[in-house]
């Protein structure tokens, strides 16, 4: 089959597939605007950030099936591959231990202030008095909303740190599920409203979809504890961002943020955000999943896809396709 890599993909599992046959088209500089005029007679379209609109697929004529290198697929019309029969398939839980790695990471550097001892020194400034002041993390109450595998690996470390973890009851979990949240000690609670009014550290795992977009708005900030810690590395828009920089300044609200609104598609470019600017914000550049484990495991996950779909099934199919 002829594959488009539409972003950067590991040279092992490309050798691979080149070995087994495939034609491969690595271009990691594609982006959304570019990707019609690129796709040309591609089979198999692989993409982690690129966009991929309905212009695009219109334009691959020959396309039977795109893949996301990763879980989140907002960034594809998945109604549009539908219409023509394409299958939209992602690679689920194989980014989630870089995901949780970073959350934990963003929560250690809020408490202890890591930024802003840094650029103190590298300023040749001294003020252990300044820094001296951090609440510390054991015994305190996290909430975590959306427990697919990312959320479970960032229970599963906040408990290390000896933190208690709540997340809202659901019936409707495995028994898979059911057994893993006895396993880490993880506690429940019967909604959302009560989750916010008992944890004083919320992190968000949830995807973008039309029921999570404003997910943390006004409402939702007014329910949490003055200085509560906010944590988003799922989607951008899953925070209402003017409702999160107004909680900031009245309640002291503090955010450990991976993604922000109209954040640049490419990898390098000029950024100009109040949310990220902010004092109270503590932000990466949308690399949560961006480890060199995380993007092996990632592209094994897409060989997977693709050698099943060519045998005939579909893994992992999220546009009613398989």
């Amino acid at each position: 089959m002829k594959i488009l890599f539409a972003d950067k993909f590991p040279e092992p599992q490309l050798k691979q597939l080149q070995d087994q046959g495939h034609h491969c088209d690595l271009q990691p500089d594609l982006v959304g605007d570019a990707l019609p005029d690129a796709v040309g007679d591609a089979e198999v379209l692989v993409v982690r950030s690129t966009k991929v609109s309905a212009q695009a697929i219109d334009a691959a004529a020959s396309l039977r099936l795109v893949v996301r290198a990763g879980a989140g697929t907002n960034t594809i019309d998945k109604e549009a591959a539908a219409n023509r029969n394409i299958p939209v398939c992602n690679v689920p839980g194989k980014n989630a231990v870089a995901v949780a790695e970073l959350t934990i990471g963003l929560l250690i550097a809020i408490d202890r202030r890591i930024p802003e001892n840094v650029i103190d020194l590298k300023a040749r400034r001294w003020n252990k008095k300044k820094y001296s002041v951090a609440q510390g993390l054991y015994g305190r109450h996290m909430g975590i909303i959306g427990l697919g595998a990312i959320g479970l690996a960032v229970a599963e470390r906040a408990r290390a740190f000896g933190i208690h973890v709540y997340v809202v009851d659901k019936p409707s979990r495995s028994t898979q599920t059911q057994e893993t949240l006895a396993r880490l000690g993880l506690e429940t609670v019967p909604d959302l409203d009560t989750l916010l009014g008992t944890c004083d550290i919320i992190s968000l795992h949830v995807p973008s979809a039309a029921e999570t977009k404003g997910l943390v708005n006004a409402e939702f900030l007014e329910k949490l504890h003055p200085g509560t810690i906010v944590i988003n590395a799922s989607r951008e828009d899953v925070i209402d961002e003017d409702a999160l920089l107004s909680a900031m300044s009245d309640k002291g609200i503090r955010a450990g943020l991976d993604v922000f609104a109209d954040e640049p598609a490419s990898g390098e470019g000029t950024f100009s955000s109040a949310l990220a600017s902010h004092p109270n914000t503590c932000g990466t550049h949308h690399i949560g999943a961006s480890t060199n484990q995380a993007q092996t495991a990632v592209a094994e996950g897409v060989l997977e896809v693709i050698d099943a779909f060519e045998g005939g099934t579909v893994l992992h199919c999220v546009n009613g396709q398989g």
